[in-house]
């Protein structure tokens, strides 16, 4: 087989090529150049990623893909804070940039697929007729929270090879192969956001400063001046400014009204949401309410709850118990035991 790699520069994506390159494929690899972030950092990503593949002694090249990546994903990014939302930028990226840039590439110079290395399991369901996602055998690394948007289309065309591995793993067998960066440290930040200051980051994008008004109690009391809606998310506790005789949490934004309502973290919990941009990958779609598991972000376990599409992009998720601060603009992603059904983005 003729496979396209996706190759960050670090550790797990040079650990995949080794390992598709060893089963006897046919690899090439590229480096998508997705964000204008310090260009000395860009440029190590992009020499290690190039030493990886020069070693290996397969094609390489850069996709500069930072056009389509502003557009898509640093816009709904900002748009998403000033609605008022928190977004999550990697399911955005994964979608619709990086595994669509890779396929349509690996499409042109007429290879059969892209692989990534990310911690995530693929199968194909023969009865249902689609592909299915699994978490990572590895349960500490794993990435199907933020690859439930994947179609069946992406997903009939691309590769996870670390799926069956630990991390442990793959660092051990990324030294053997003599890659300098096998005891590379992951990337926790926003690759767009590394100094994670996006207040600052909304006010250069729009060109305007973030606009100050009211921190308020649940009775519309006022408590103090917030330094712009944006600047916050449900839950928050810190960074606040205010002294208040308990300890006050971010319980709702209000952007039209330029307003941050701080109170109790007893309001922070419910039972229900409703999600849009839902995408399902285990089956075609929810015909009636589905008993499953449910999580709201990243590291979160998942929690009991019913799910029932009510659109054809839309899906409602009653817990069992009550969650705090559920969040609009993060993703909802729905389990079966280690099987993703999908997801959506909590509105």
């Amino acid at each position: 087989m003729r496979i396209v790699i996706a190759m960050s520069g670090g550790v797990d994506s040079s650990a995949a090529a080794a390992l598709l390159l060893e089963q006897g494929h046919e690899c090439r690899g590229i480096t998508l150049e997705l964000n204008r972030k310090t260009q000395g950092a860009v440029n190590n990503e992009i020499a290690d990623a190039r030493g990886v593949a020069s070693r290996l002694g397969i094609p390489f090249e850069v996709l500069d893909r930072r056009e389509l990546f502003g557009e898509t994903v640093v816009r709904e990014f900002c748009e998403s804070y000033l609605r008022g939302e928190t977004p999550n930028p990697c399911v955005v990226c994964n979608r619709y940039v990086k595994f669509e840039a890779l396929l349509r590439r690996a499409e042109e110079l007429g290879y059969d697929a892209v692989a990534s290395g990310h911690y995530v399991r693929r199968e194909y369901d023969g009865a249902a007729g689609r592909w299915i996602l699994r978490k990572a055998r590895d349960l500490s690394k794993d990435q199907s929270y933020v690859l439930y948007s994947l179609t069946q289309g992406q997903l009939a065309r691309c590769l996870f090879p670390l799926g069956e591995l630990t991390k442990r793993q793959v660092r051990e067998y990324a030294a053997a192969q003599g890659f300098a960066n096998a005891a590379k440290r992951d990337s926790q930040d926003i690759c767009f956001l590394p100094e994670g200051d996006y207040g600052a980051f909304l006010e250069r994008y729009t060109g305007a400063p973030l606009t100050p008004g009211d921190f308020v109690d649940p009775q519309g009391n006022r408590l103090g001046t917030h330094k712009g809606t944006a600047r916050y998310t449900l839950g928050q506790r810190k960074g606040l400014g205010l002294a208040l005789e308990q300890p006050g949490y971010v319980c709702e934004i209000r952007p039209a009204e330029n307003i941050v309502v701080v109170g109790d973290p007893a309001l922070l919990f419910s039972r229900e949401l409703m999600a849009r941009e839902l995408n399902l990958i285990a089956y075609e779609r929810l015909e009636r309410p589905l008993r499953c598991k449910a999580k709201l972000r990243y590291r979160q376990t998942e929690q009991w709850a019913t799910a029932e599409q009510t659109g054809p992009k839309e899906l409602r998720v009653v817990f069992d118990e009550p969650q705090r601060a559920i969040t609009p603009g993060q993703a909802v992603v729905l389990y079966e035991d280690d099987m993703i059904i999908g997801g959506g983005t909590i509105c």
